[in-house]
C-alpha cells in the first residue's frame, strides 16, 4: 500500500491492470482500514481516470455474486449521492414508478454513507426484506416488475471496505463505482451523478457496456433531476441540457424536495408520494425522474414518458408494485 499512496501523492494514475488489483486486494482483505482510508482520501484529492475506473469496475464484478436476470430484460434507475443535497429518496421512488409503468426494475442500492437515509434504509424501514437468493428475486421481478439489489448482499468483499468509508463521512470511489457494478449487468440504465465529470466518464463507459442510457446531472449540483434549474443529460442519442420547462414547471426551491432528518421522514415521504398525498413539487420531482429512466428504456420522446410516469404514479400502479413487492419479501 505505501507504494500505491506514494503513487497517488506523486499525482501519478493507475493503469487499468493495476487499478484491477489494488480492488482486488480490498476485497481480499490485505489491506488495513488506515490504509484503505488513506487510498480513499487520496483519491478523493484527483480526478478518476477511465482506465482506473474500468479496471476498479471489473474487480468489483469479479468479486460480486453475479446474479442473471437476463430473461427479464430489466433496467436499473439509481444514483451515485454524494450530492450533499439531502433530497428525499427520488430516484428510489422512481424505480417504482417505472415498474408501474410496466418496466422492469433490478434496483441496486445500499445503506447511506454520505447522506441521512440511503436507498436500502428507507426501503428496509418499510418492510422490504433484502435477499440473494436467485430464486427469490426472480419471482419478485416476475410478480411485481421490480426486485432489490442490495449491494452488501451481492458484493460481500467490500465489508472490508465498509468500515473505512462509514468512518469518513464522505463520498469516495465507491460512491463511482455503485451505479456500474449492478451484479445483473443490466444493458439499459438511468442513473444520476453529482458532478458533470463523473458524468462524462460514465459516457465514455456505458457506450461500452450498455444498449441505452441515460446519466443525470443537474447544473446546480445534484445526482438527479431536482427541478430546481437545468439539469445536463448525457445518454446514447447524445448529449443535451433540459430546463424545467421541458417537464412542464418552472424551477422550484430547494427546500420543497428535502429528505427530512431521520429515516422516519424519509419514509413517510416516500410512502406519501406513492398515496397521491405528496405535495405538488414532490410528485413532479418524482415523475421528472422515473420520465427519463422510460424514455431510455422504451426509446421514446421525453413528453410521451412524462405521459406514462404520471399514469403509474397517480393511478397507484407505482404503490402496487411496492405493495406486492413488501408483500413477497415479508
Amino acid at each position: 500500500m505505501k507504494q500505491l499512496l506514494e503513487k497517488l501523492y506523486a499525482g501519478e494514475s493507475f493503469s487499468e491492470a493495476e487499478a484491477y488489483d489494488i480492488l482486488s486486494s480490498m476485497g481480499e482483505g490485505r489491506f488495513n482500514d488506515l490504509q484503505i482510508s488513506a487510498f480513499l482520501s487520496a483519491y478523493n484529492m484527483r480526478p478518476i481516470t477511465v482506465p482506473e475506473l474500468k479496471g476498479l469496475r471489473a474487480a468489483m464484478l469479479d468479486l460480486c455474486l453475479p446474479l442473471d436476470l437476463s430473461d427479464f430484460q430489466p433496467m436499473d434507475v439509481c444514483g451515485t449521492g454524494g450530492d450533499g443535497k439531502d433530497t428525499f429518496n427520488i430516484s428510489t421512488l422512481s424505480a417504482f414508478v417505472v415498474a408501474g409503468a410496466g418496466i422492469p426494475v433490478a434496483k441496486h442500492g445500499n445503506y447511506a454513507v454520505s447522506s441521512h437515509c440511503g436507498s436500502s434504509n428507507v426501503l428496509e424501514s418499510l418492510g422490504v426484506v433484502f435477499t440473494n437468493d436467485p430464486d427469490v428475486l426472480r419471482k419478485q421481478i416476475d410478480k411485481t416488475g421490480i426486485c432489490i439489489l442490495h449491494a452488501p448482499l451481492f458484493h460481500p468483499a467490500m465489508k472490508y471496505v465498509a468500515p473505512a468509508r462509514r468512518g469518513m463521512q464522505v463520498k469516495t470511489v465507491f460512491n463511482i463505482l455503485g451505479p456500474l457494478t449492478n451484479p445483473t449487468r443490466p444493458k439499459v440504465q438511468s442513473t444520476g451523478v453529482y458532478s458533470k465529470g463523473i458524468a462524462r466518464l460514465y459516457t465514455y463507459m456505458m457506450q461500452e457496456t450498455h444498449d441505452r442510457f441515460s446519466i443525470i446531472h443537474a447544473l446546480d449540483g445534484y445526482d438527479e433531476i431536482s427541478l430546481t434549474g437545468a439539469v445536463k443529460v448525457f445518454s446514447h442519442k447524445g448529449e443535451r441540457t433540459l430546463e424545467t420547462k421541458a417537464f412542464g414547471t418552472a424551477p422550484i426551491d430547494a427546500e420543497l424536495i428535502s429528505g427530512g432528518h431521520t429515516i422516519e421522514d424519509a419514509a413517510q415521504i416516500f410512502m406519501s408520494v406513492l398515496k397521491g398525498a405528496a405535495t405538488k413539487e414532490q410528485r413532479l420531482v418524482v415523475i421528472a425522474n422515473a420520465a427519463v429512466a422510460i424514455a431510455t428504456y422504451k426509446d421514446i420522446e421525453l413528453e410521451d414518458a412524462l405521459g406514462l410516469a404520471a399514469e403509474s404514479l397517480d393511478s397507484g400502479k407505482a404503490l402496487k408494485s411496492f405493495e406486492a413487492l413488501v408483500n413477497t419479501t415479508a
